[in-house]
């Protein structure tokens, strides 16, 4: 039983990064960006769940990549064509990178629970853009 156990979590495990990788795929610009954004969150997610069960390597690992992907989102920015809001989300990832070091030092979750708010936000507004382009296209 446990053999057909492993071989069950190595599936679900092939599935979900079958279907990740297909989601990529499959998206548009906007779409990665929503993706990134749900990867941020889901990773501060997982940096909480660690601290909290006393898990601080399992915590740094998803810090760390909960960091690379705000990175990525800062490096994506279009500063010529997105003006003052660019400028702003610039400097709102820098605010949100240094806030998830201050969990190194020791500032528990809090920081985690900011920055995730922060993105959920970004996200919120993100979706909003989505909507109303898709509302103003001449084939709706």
């Amino acid at each position: 039983m446990a053999q057909q156990d492993v071989y069950s979590r190595s599936a679900l495990a092939q599935y979900r990064s079958i279907n990740a990788h297909t989601g990529v795929v499959d998206a548009d610009p906007h779409q990665l960006i929503q993706l990134l954004l749900d990867g941020a969150i889901d990773r501060l997610a997982q940096a909480r769940g660690a601290l909290q069960s006393g898990n601080p390597a399992a915590a740094g690992e998803a810090l760390g990549k909960a960091l690379g992907i705000i990175g990525g989102l800062q490096g994506c920015l279009d500063r010529d064509r997105g003006g003052e809001v660019a400028d702003n989300l610039d400097r709102l990832y820098d605010y949100m990178t240094r806030r998830l070091l201050d969990v190194h030092r020791g500032d528990g979750v809090a920081p985690l629970d900011e920055v995730s708010g922060l993105l959920g936000t970004i996200r919120g507004g993100w979706e909003g853009i989505r909507a109303e382009t898709v509302s103003a296209s001449p084939s709706s």
